[in-house]
């Protein structure tokens, strides 16, 4: 096939292609500028910018680390955690983040047979 051909057959499979536009993370605050991060959906998170999507893992991170009195970080895992909770967002919007962090979470201590103490 000719050169030209393969264009527009490349520019009609892209322009059938929905885009998501993707926004800046303040774009879900509210009107006194905070995000709930509880009620803060998969598609949400799956729609902004890639540094975006990075700052806020990296801050929910923070808060269940604080929350299970945590103050280590290794950022291998955190990395590798935050990319599996964005493909698992990204294959289930309407999931809020928190129940995909569970989720991720849980697969994580399954695969690595970590036990939870109560």
């Amino acid at each position: 096939m000719s050169r030209t051909i393969w264009i527009a057959i490349g520019a009609t499979l892209l322009s059938a292609v929905p885009a998501a536009a993707q926004v800046e993370l303040k774009t879900y605050a509210n009107a006194a500028g905070y995000i709930d991060v509880q009620a803060l959906t998969c598609a949400q998170l799956a729609n902004t910018f890639q540094e975006d999507a990075d700052y806020l893992m990296v801050w929910y991170s923070g808060w269940y680390n604080g929350l299970a009195k945590k103050h280590l970080m290794r950022v291998d895992r955190t990395k590798a955690l935050e990319h599996e909770i964005i493909v698992h967002c990204k294959a289930n919007p309407g999931k809020k983040v928190i129940q995909a962090i569970d989720v991720v979470f849980n697969e994580y201590r399954a695969r690595e047979g970590i036990k939870l103490s109560k």
